[in-house]
């Protein structure tokens, strides 16, 4: 199993919204980072453990766990051009963009935010704080998801 951070801003897609969808399944969709869109393809596996990490909010942090419930696959969003994450370069028969289901397993006692996480020598090595990083998935170590659960 892996274990990842997947980030979503709250007044898009909140990890309530996840909780109350049919099934607490979602496409996660709009994903247009090569990087981020290559990890869900090569590396993301049904199962996998995901911290749920609202974004672009008054307080950034982890709120919640979800689960990877189905493998990467084409994302439809890229081929609607009334879609905000519309891609004319990606087609059907040769798509560009890919997708994971996640599943919502539960929220966190309270929210783990960003600066706490950043205070951490432990957490050093995370993607998430380090200076420049926008990406929207990314993995993180066993070590590194157990001590933050920890923190909760």
């Amino acid at each position: 199993m892996r274990y990842w951070l997947m980030k979503s801003e709250p007044s898009e897609f909140s990890i309530d919204d996840l909780a109350q969808r049919p099934d607490q399944t979602e496409p996660w969709d709009g994903v247009r980072n090569y990087q981020a869109r290559n990890m869900m393809r090569d590396d993301m596996k049904v199962g996998d453990s995901i911290f749920f990490y609202h974004s672009n909010c008054d307080v950034p942090g982890i709120v919640g766990i979800a689960q990877v419930k189905r493998e990467a696959y084409p994302d439809p969003t890229a081929f609607d051009p009334q879609n905000k994450h519309y891609d004319p370069k990606s087609q059907p028969e040769k798509p560009t963009w890919l997708m994971v289901d996640v599943g919502f397993v539960r929220k966190l006692t309270r929210a783990i935010t960003l600066a706490e996480l950043k205070d951490k020598a432990e957490l050093e090595g995370l993607a998430l704080v380090r200076r420049g990083n926008r990406l929207s998935v990314m993995p993180m170590t066993e070590n590194q998801w157990h001590f933050i659960l920890g923190l909760e």
